[in-house]
C-alpha cells in the first residue's frame, strides 16, 4: 500500500538529498511536492497541515545547513515527522492483569474482523506462549460461529462453543466463566459485524465490554476503505474507547493515507498490520520501520523478526556446518532453503522487503516471477535424479528436457534455475573465503543510507 507515496516521495526529495547549501526557495518547493505526494496517498487534511508546518519550521532558517549534509538533514526530518504522524513507536498488546486477558475484537462487517482475530491469536501463541481461548458473539451472521471455529482449528487455538440461540451478553458470560475454569491466560472475543453504525448494535458491544472488562479492544480497519475509515474510527472510539487499531489489506492497491492518519486522527495507535491472506500475515507496527518503507529504505528489522519466528534455524545451523566443513552448497540444500522462504511468504517478500530490489534483482533474476516461482523451482529439483543435485553441471540438452518434461516447466525454465542457483553457489563461496562479515559489507553498500 506504500508503493505510490514512496515512489511519488522519492521523485520529490531526490532534487534536494545531494544539495550542499538549502534555500528557503529550494525547501519550499520540495515542501510543495511532498504535500502533493501526501494529498495523491488521501491523506486527512488535519494531518497534511500539521505535517507540512513541521517540517517547514524545522527546515526553513539556519539551522539546517550547518549540517554536512543538508538535503540528507532535510530527508530526516521528514522521516521524523513521518514517525510522529504514525504514532513515534510500537505499542504492543497489554496482558498485566488476572487471566483471562479479555481481547474484544470490533469493527465493520467485510474489514477481515473474524480472520484478523484468528491471526492475532496465532501471534500471540508464538509470540508469548500463552494459554488461549477463543469465541464468537456473532449471533446474526450466517456462519459467523462456524467460520472462527474453523480459523481456530487451523491455528490449533481451543474454540468455545457459543450457541447462536444464546445472546452475545450469555456467550460472553459463559466464555469468561469456562476461561476461568480452565486457567486460560487469554480469551479472545469476535463481535459481530455491522455494514454501517448502529446505535443498537453499539450498545451490545458496550455491555459486552463492560461485562468482559476487556484489557484491549482492539478495532479492525479495512485500508482500502480511505477516508470512511477514519470517520467509522472516530464513532467507535467515542462510543467505546478502543485501545488500538488493526489495519487490514495492506498488501493490496489501497493508499497509504489511512496509515498516516488514524493515529493522529484517533489518538489510538495502530498494533497491527494485516499483511496477506495467509494466516501469518499479521505484523506488528512500527512506526519507525513504516516510515524507512514509505522513504524507499529497507526494512531489515521486521524481515529478521519474520526469519526468527518462522525458519527451521535447525536447517540453517546444518547448512552451516556443512559449509565450514568445506562441503559446496548444492541442489540439494537449495531444494531445503526453497522450503525455507516459502514459510515466510517466498522470493518477492523480500523483493517487497527491499525498496532497491531492482538493484538486487540485477544479480538475482528470480526476485522479478510470479508467486508460482518457488512451486516450479522445487518440481524441477525434484525432477532431478540424485546425481544431478549434487554435480548440477552435468545437465546438459536431453537432461534439461527430461527434467522440465517431468516437471512442467519449459526448457527456459531450468536454464534459468540453473544460472540463479550458480549466483547463489557463487555467493556461498564467497561466504568461505571472505568470511560472512566481508559479504555483509558488500551487501550494504547497495542498499541506501539509512538516516
Amino acid at each position: 500500500m506504500f508503493n505510490n507515496l514512496t515512489q511519488r516521495l522519492s521523485d520529490s526529495l531526490k532534487k534536494i538529498i545531494n544539495k550542499g547549501r538549502l534555500t528557503e526557495e529550494n525547501i519550499k518547493e520540495t515542501i510543495r511536492e511532498v504535500r502533493k505526494a501526501l494529498l495523491e496517498a488521501d491523506v486527512a487534511l488535519s494531518v497534511i497541515k500539521k505535517f507540512i508546518e513541521n517540517v517547514k519550521k524545522k527546515s526553513i532558517g539556519h539551522e539546517i545547513n550547518k549540517s554536512l549534509t543538508p538535503g540528507q538533514e532535510f530527508i530526516k526530518i521528514v522521516k521524523h515527522e513521518l514517525i510522529f504522524a504514525m504514532g513515534e513507536k510500537n505499542h504492543s498488546l497489554n496482558f498485566s492483569i488476572e487471566p483471562p486477558a479479555v481481547i474484544l475484537v470490533v469493527g465493520l462487517q467485510g474489514s477481515g474482523k473474524t480472520t484478523s482475530l484468528a491471526k492475532l491469536g496465532k501471534w500471540i501463541k508464538n509470540k508469548y506462549k500463552k494459554k488461549i481461548l477463543i469465541t464468537s458473539t456473532d449471533t446474526y451472521r450466517a456462519a459467523a460461529i462456524e467460520q472462527l471455529k474453523i480459523l481456530s482449528d487451523q491455528i490449533e487455538i481451543d474454540f468455545f462453543e457459543s450457541d447462536k440461540h444464546h445472546t452475545p451478553i450469555e456467550i460472553t458470560k459463559n466464555a469468561i466463566k469456562y476461561a476461568k475454569l480452565k486457567l486460560y491466560d487469554v480469551l479472545l472475543i469476535d463481535t459481530a459485524g455491522r455494514l454501517h453504525i448502529d446505535k443498537k448494535m453499539m450498545n451490545e458491544i458496550q455491555q459486552i465490554q463492560v461485562i468482559s472488562k476487556a484489557i484491549e479492544t482492539l478495532l479492525i480497519v479495512d485500508s482500502m476503505m480511505g477516508q470512511d475509515a477514519i470517520n467509522m474510527a472516530k464513532i467507535f472510539n467515542n462510543d467505546l474507547l478502543i485501545s488500538g487499531i488493526i489495519l487490514t489489506k495492506t498488501d493490496g492497491d489501497s493508499r497509504s493515507g489511512i496509515a498516516l492518519s488514524m493515529r493522529y486522527i484517533t489518538g489510538k495507535p495502530i498494533k497491527f498490520i494485516g499483511t496477506g491472506e495467509k494466516i501469518i500475515s499479521l505484523e506488528p507496527f512500527h512506526p519507525e520501520r513504516i516510515a524507512d518503507r514509505i522513504l524507499g529504505m529497507n526494512d531489515i528489522m521486521s524481515l529478521i523478526e519474520d526469519i526468527e519466528e518462522k525458519v527451521d534455524q535447525s536447517q540453517i545451523q546444518k547448512l552451516t556446518k556443512k559449509l565450514k566443513k568445506g562441503h559446496d552448497f548444492n541442489l540439494n540444500d537449495f531444494l531445503t532453503q526453497i522450503k525455507q522462504m516459502k514459510k515466510i511468504g517466498g522470493l518477492n517478500y523480500f523483493a517487497n522487503k527491499f525498496s532497491i530490489n531492482h538493484q538486487l534483482s540485477n544479480n538475482i533474476s528470480l526476485l522479478n516471477t510470479d508467486k508460482n516461482t518457488l512451486k516450479k523451482i522445487e518440481a524441477m529439483i525434484c525432477s532431478m535424479t540424485p546425481k544431478e543435485r549434487i554435480k548440477p553441471i552435468i545437465i546438459k540438452g536431453s537432461r534439461k528436457r527430461r527434467i522440465a518434461l517431468g516437471s512442467g516447466t519449459q526448457i527456459q525454465d531450468v536454464n534459468k534455475l540453473l544460472k540463479n542457483f550458480d549466483d547463489i553457489r557463487r555467493i556461498m563461496k564467497k561466504i568461505k573465503t571472505d568470511g560472512i562479515a566481508k559479504v555483509i559489507r558488500g551487501i550494504k553498500n547497495m542498499l541506501p543510507k539509512k538516516f
